[in-house]
């Protein structure tokens, strides 16, 4: 009997290995292989699936290999900002597959699927899962699905609407006066000098940020920003690293920093919030800044519920608040660090935005409604946008079995729109499509894309960007201001190497010859 009993047991745990062992080859080969015949036969060609790592390796192998030297002026710069990708749409077509460890990626560029997949933003869902790593980084509304992100962005929306927005330029102004003064006191005793714009841009950035959104100077959130871009430099680490499922509980010395950084940032973040909270309750302060109208939608939301889970918690505004600070950064300083590179090459257009800006502010600061009269720098910015939008790509997963134009996607597949390569696209910009031409929006974006979804530098349907017009203002009026008091071209010392660090940013920094106009 005892011995029954033992054999018993021993075929007991005989079969659960066999179902482990089963369910791990089904995870790791014959499920990604089966989604592989699935895709192949309806058409589409792609990269052939290898074990457990899929396409990792090579992927990881190419953007090293890209970021090792810069590029000339005149080349593509998709094959070094997406050098995998770009040669995936190339190999296969612009539809394609490619494979993120076990998971399959299915390349969409037509733009009937790419409104498609934009549009449907309860079936198309964030990829969450994909880089566990990333949420240390950003999450609130950029992460968010179903009626929590309703809920997030209904109570959000009004801290971005335009009249909020116009009390917000002396915050900026302040910010952008700051940085163009070292710039003179640069050039105080010379008449021209060599300047890296790219750190001077993102502090520009920062401080704005940390003006308007929390009403404090750029000293007081340095730190955040010093933490929030050594996790982003993590984060991509381990994005272009050979992902191991569950390697993040690993005690590494990435992991623990990563983990480090988020709590500090959390702390330092619900410290603001906490105080806000204290001065908002005694009347000391005003609901001018996006924090203060963050707190106050959220509490009329709450308030007209009567119920506290119809509001956002104080952890859903740390996240907001912490997405507020990453995406205002990145955002507008790629957008100036660009525009001011191009402009740098392409004088004839930099002396055409200088003329504009004289001509409706002359020496005067910049305000809200001699911006909206600036059409040649609105034409540039949108150029800017094209060639250099700040998110290469952008990435959606469906839960279940999904009809998306003439294909069928299975459950678990993660639908990738290469925004730069679309932006790129010949077929679709013309043989000039890598060329800086500002006149080819010159009566809109709606008329030089006919309305197809080809154009998106801040995403598209229900989720497009909501910070894009706030980008948008801080961008023209710090352009305003530098064109006003300088003038610059590119420096014999800068390198061309634009790169995807979560945005698209410029490697070896942006130098530049400065002279005072």
């Amino acid at each position: 009997m005892e011995a029954s009993g033992v054999w018993c047991g021993v075929g007991t745990m005989v079969m659960i290995f066999m179902w482990c062992a089963l369910r791990f080859l089904n995870w790791v080969w014959f499920k990604p292989k089966r989604i592989e015949k699935l895709l192949r036969k309806q058409g589409i060609n792609g990269s052939p699936y290898k074990f457990l790592f899929g396409d990792a390796k090579e992927m990881v192998k190419m953007i090293n290999e890209a970021k090792s030297k810069p590029i000339n002026l005149d080349e593509d710069i998709v094959s070094r900002a997406l050098p995998f990708d770009h040669k995936s749409v190339t190999t296969y077509g612009t539809s394609c597959f490619t494979w993120m460890g076990t998971k399959p990626i299915v390349h969409v560029s037509e733009p009937t699927m790419v409104r498609e997949v934009l549009a449907n933003y309860s079936k198309y869902q964030k990829p969450r899962g994909i880089n566990p790593f990333a949420k240390l980084l950003v999450r609130g509304l950029i992460d968010a699905e179903g009626d929590q992100w309703v809920k997030h962005r209904k109570i959000i929306n009004p801290a971005f609407h335009m009249e909020k927005l116009k009390h917000m330029v002396p915050a900026i102004y302040v910010s952008g006066s700051e940085m163009v003064d070292k710039w003179e006191e640069i050039l105080t005793h010379e008449s021209s000098s060599e300047v890296d714009v790219w750190p001077y841009l993102q502090t520009f950035a920062s401080d704005v940020i940390s003006r308007t959104a929390f009403g404090s100077s750029f000293e007081e959130g340095r730190k955040i920003f010093e933490l929030q871009r050594e996790q982003a430099q993590l984060v991509m680490k381990v994005a272009n690293s050979l992902y191991i499922p569950g390697s993040r509980f690993f005690p590494t010395k990435n992991n623990k920093r990563m983990k480090e950084i988020d709590q500090q940032v959390r702390g330092s973040i619900k410290s603001i919030i906490n105080k806000r909270v204290v001065a908002m309750k005694s009347g000391e302060t005003s609901n001018d800044d996006l924090l203060g109208i963050l707190l106050d939608s959220n509490y009329k939301e709450i308030k007209q519920h009567g119920n506290s889970n119809s509001g956002l918690s104080i952890e859903d505004i740390i996240e907001e608040c912490k997405l507020f600070y990453f995406a205002g950064q990145e955002t507008t300083g790629n957008m100036l660090v660009w525009t001011m590179i191009l402009l740098g090459q392409h004088l004839e257009w930099q002396t055409r935005a200088r003329e504009e800006v004289l001509h409706i502010f002359g020496d005067k600061k910049p305000d809200i409604d001699g911006l909206s009269h600036l059409k040649v720098i609105s034409t540039i910015f949108n150029e800017v946008l094209r060639l250099y939008p700040p998110a290469t790509l952008l990435r959606r997963l469906i839960h279940d079995e999904t009809r998306l134009g003439n294909l069928t996607i299975p459950a678990g597949t993660v639908i990738q729109i290469n925004t730069l390569i679309l932006h790129h696209d010949k077929d679709m910009w013309g043989e000039d499509a890598n060329e800086f031409k500002p006149e080819r929006f010159s009566e809109g974006v709606s008329k030089v894309t006919r309305g197809h979804a080809t154009y998106l530098p801040f995403g598209g349907g229900p989720r497009i960007c909501i910070g894009q017009n706030f980008a948008l203002l801080e961008a023209k009026i710090a352009l305003a201001m530098i064109l006003q008091r300088f003038s610059f071209e590119l420096s014999p010392s800068y390198s061309h190497a634009p790169y995807a660090m979560l945005t698209l940013q410029p490697q070896f920094g942006a130098h530049l010859v400065l002279y005072k106009v």
